[in-house]
């Protein structure tokens, strides 16, 4: 073996087996590293480098290109470049390189996978819960509001229950960034949420102001929630994993199929990719909830 290759080699060694025996990695991610850098390697070795200190930004770019043009997914390419970062934080750590040439070098994107949505069947069979279980009534209410909104997780499990105006039907939502919103909520949610209310003193502690609280009597975790979904999906016989964001997808791409208005859903939303503030007061309020009315399934009111 040339003196090239054992001193490249030696450095991917050394750091494979601090993922593996200090790290505790699992066998399949150190194998994943493995492959990954002993490719790295062979380009190295074309190219004459004899050890780590020698490879440039130049160089990792190359390698990045060349991977590329074989026809590697931006999402291995993504793996394969975090691998390279990995390897030379440990080599500067036990000075076996003064820098990192894979710091810098900007990820290539992946190709955007549609996020998987719940139709509204599932909706309808998740939603189609009985019981007065103050338990059942909280989960409907949550579900329900989930699903009329298109809130966060973090959104709803921050409500409190002031934030909620019967009156207008809107929720007061702090979503990222502590921007506030104002959303619609339909009808079936406004009937859940009540019936919740009703009961949630019966649970909650006398000085709570969360909507939703847990059997403690306190703010329901984000975590719960997410368990309480997933029980609820599996219960009501459906055959996928049900989680918050799930319900919000649903709810942006039911509205988007009956009003074709993606600049209002993006608004009831409340995403922070919208082009420019001009859209927020651009887009009239009344026009936001007319396109709710109208084109939400659980909002629309039944033909006589």
């Amino acid at each position: 073996m040339q003196p090239g290759k054992d001193n490249l080699q030696a450095g991917i060694s050394t750091f494979v087996d601090f993922l593996q025996y200090e790290k505790q990695y699992s066998v399949h991610t150190v194998s994943n590293y493995r492959r990954d850098l002993n490719r790295l390697l062979e380009f190295l070795l074309k190219k004459e480098i004899e050890n780590w200190e020698l490879v440039t930004n130049q160089l990792i770019r190359q390698y990045i290109t060349q991977r590329h043009r074989q026809g590697l997914n931006g999402r291995t390419l993504q793996r394969q470049l975090s691998a390279i970062r990995s390897l030379y934080k440990y080599l500067q750590r036990h000075q076996l390189a003064s820098h990192n040439p894979a710091q810098d070098i900007p990820i290539p994107k992946s190709d955007k996978r549609l996020p998987k949505t719940l139709d509204i069947e599932s909706i309808e069979q998740l939603l189609a819960i009985k019981g007065d279980d103050p338990l059942i009534l909280r989960d409907l209410a949550i579900m329900e509001l989930l699903y009329s909104s298109g809130l966060r997780l973090a959104e709803i499990v921050g409500l409190a229950v002031d934030d909620l105006d019967q009156h207008t039907q809107l929720v007061r939502v702090l979503g990222k960034g502590s921007r506030q919103r104002e959303v619609p909520v339909g009808r079936h949610a406004i009937a859940a949420i009540n019936k919740w209310l009703v009961v949630r003193s019966e649970m909650a502690n006398a000085e709570e102001q969360s909507l939703f609280v847990s059997r403690r009597g306190t703010r329901l975790s984000a975590r719960t929630l997410q368990q309480r979904l997933s029980m609820w999906a599996k219960k009501q016989g459906l055959d996928q994993h049900v989680h918050p964001h799930r319900l919000r997808h649903a709810f942006a791409s039911h509205m988007l199929e009956s009003s074709s208005d993606l600049r209002a859903v993006q608004e009831l939303l409340g995403h922070a990719d919208i082009s420019t503030t001009q859209i927020y007061t651009h887009l009239d309020f009344q026009h936001l909830a007319k396109v709710y009315d109208d084109a939400h399934p659980r909002a629309r009111k039944k033909k006589k």
